[in-house]
């Protein structure tokens, strides 16, 4: 076979290797598109990964790690210990042991500069401190606020069922302080 012959076979051969290897990406294309309604499907029929009743006859399961047969009271408080305005959105609520909950605070910087707080809880009775569960809170990390910033920060939280059960109310009470000095210029 002469060298041009075999250069036109190879080419032959390429261009059938590169048209398969087009019609598999657009097979495997087109598969992993149609996966997505398949499985909806297939959930749907086994009632795996579903995220809903779709039968409402069905009773809502009752969450048996809450004692309500209990309610507390948890009071909010704050303390601000630089320049800014700092409070709780309510001053108290009333929960279940073991019930999740979430209170906001509210925090305004007065400056005309950036300032980096910290905030520090605590907790009256002392004693309740270990029974009162943080999940979410804005205590975890440093606060940056920008001049005249105000920030909405959560606190989720639940109270464990084995706090003691002469204990009614709770304070939480968070100082918040500024943190590093004077901050960055506005």
């Amino acid at each position: 076979m002469t060298r041009r012959g075999e250069q036109h076979r190879n080419r032959k051969l390429n261009a059938q290797v590169l048209a398969k290897l087009v019609v598999v990406a657009v097979l495997m294309f087109g598969f992993g598109y149609a996966l997505i309604p398949v499985y909806r499907q297939i959930c749907e029929l086994t009632g795996i990964n579903q995220l809903t009743q779709k039968d409402a006859s069905v009773a809502p399961v009752d969450n048996t790690q809450i004692d309500r047969s209990r309610t507390i009271t948890v009071e909010f408080d704050a303390n601000a210990q630089g320049p800014w305005r700092f409070r709780p959105v309510v001053a108290s609520m009333q929960v279940h042991p073991g019930e999740m909950a979430q209170v906001t605070y509210e925090v305004v910087n007065t400056q005309d500069r950036t300032v980096s707080a910290q905030a520090i809880p605590s907790y009256a009775p002392q004693q309740a401190g270990s029974h009162f569960k943080k999940l979410e809170c804005f205590c975890f990390q440093q606060q940056t606020l920008k001049p005249h910033e105000a920030k909405q920060m959560p606190v989720v939280f639940y109270v464990d069922k084995s706090l003691p059960k002469d204990v009614k109310t709770i304070t939480l009470s968070y100082t918040f302080f500024e943190v590093g000095g004077s901050g960055k210029s506005g």
